[in-house]
């Protein structure tokens, strides 16, 4: 099952109790304080394991505490501090304070963690109190409790090239060729129920990691299909692919890819500002280089490669295309980010 939001309630371990005690030894019949601090409670971390892809862990297990600090002790003995606890979650996972809508944290690279809830701090014990005016002190700390949250945890699929489209134009058959996913793939609408990663493997050790979504319709940023709830895993990506059926039993090509556009841009001016390769879908079929001319016609003079998902013919174009793009938006990235470093000011 394919998990990508969750809400889930944190909190640290309490930190343990000061202890009052004096010395009680032979010979020494006014032996001074030796009560021990008590022990920092755990802290709750969030931690990105690569290992996983949906948030599935979490459902059902909603309430994460870590350890409370234990309680010091007499002969000046400290409490042990309590357990963290961590919380593993997918790359990509984006952390929010639910009660403000603050993003505290995006876990990008595996291994990246990040402190939720912070442990109570340990409670002095009575020695900590002596002073030369007050040599027996009867006081200890109780320890502070922990920090508590309730956070929202919302998955955004990391990849490079998102695959969009209408239902049934090839996304999945697509991916399923170019890469050793195996996403269901079948004659009606609607197959793809949630995203699908593939990784892609080009020569000279060269790979992208490619991300299908469930097929888009007219009214899908209002809610309508399944494809807004999905559209945030392709957020992150460097280039689209659009995939249409260069012969859809309804409607035309042209028509799919301006709808499509549109609902791209209502959802995310962002997202339809991406990079984009238009790819004819299904050229084994008859007619389809007319309808590709038409096509070409209806959308002016822009790039459209043509493959056929099923056959094969022209994969292996298009995904050195996609490279290609891929390589040139990571670069353009780099020098943007230079740039931005070197004009701010010092401080």
């Amino acid at each position: 099952m394919f998990i990508d939001e969750a809400e889930i309630y944190v909190k640290g371990g309490d930190g343990g109790a000061g202890c009052v005690s004096f010395r009680r030894e032979k010979y020494v019949p006014r032996g001074g304080p030796d009560g021990g601090d008590g022990g920092d409670g755990g802290s709750v971390y969030i931690e990105a394991d690569g290992n996983l892809n949906t948030l599935m862990d979490l459902v059902g297990h909603h309430h994460w505490r870590a350890e409370a600090g234990q309680a010091g002790r007499g002969k000046n003995m400290t409490g042990r501090t309590g357990r963290d606890q961590i919380i593993r979650v997918p790359p990509g996972t984006l952390i929010y304070d639910k009660n403000s809508s603050l993003l505290l944290k995006d876990l990008v690279e595996p291994g990246q963690q990040v402190c939720v809830s912070r442990g109570g701090r340990r409670g002095r014990g009575n020695k900590a109190f002596a002073t030369a005016s007050e040599q027996a002190p009867r006081r200890a700390d109780p320890g502070e409790p922990g920090e508590e949250r309730h956070l929202r945890l919302e998955l955004k699929l990391i990849a490079e090239v998102g695959l969009v489209g209408m239902p049934n134009a090839g996304k999945s058959t697509l991916l399923s060729h170019v890469s050793s996913a195996r996403p269901k793939v079948a004659a009606y609408p609607f197959t793809t129920r949630h995203p699908v990663l593939g990784i892609v493997e080009l020569s000279g050790h060269r790979r992208l990691v490619v991300a299908d979504i469930p097929g888009l319709i007219e009214g899908a940023h209002e809610g309508v299909g399944l494809g807004d709830e999905f559209l945030r895993h392709i957020e992150r990506t460097r280039v689209l692919i659009h995939l249409l059926d260069i012969l859809p039993p309804v409607g035309n090509p042209a028509e799919h890819y301006r709808l499509i556009r549109t609902e791209l841009e209502k959802y995310s001016e962002e997202l339809a500002a991406k990079r984009e390769i238009i790819v004819a879908n299904k050229m084994d079929l008859t007619d389809a280089e007319l309808a590709c001319e038409r096509l070409k016609d209806e959308l002016g003079d822009g790039e459209i490669l043509t493959i056929s998902a099923v056959t094969g013919q022209g994969l292996d174009e298009l995904m050195e295309r996609a490279y290609e793009l891929v390589q040139q938006q990571r670069l353009l990235e780099k020098e943007t980010y230079n740039t931005t470093n070197k004009t701010k000011p010092e401080v």
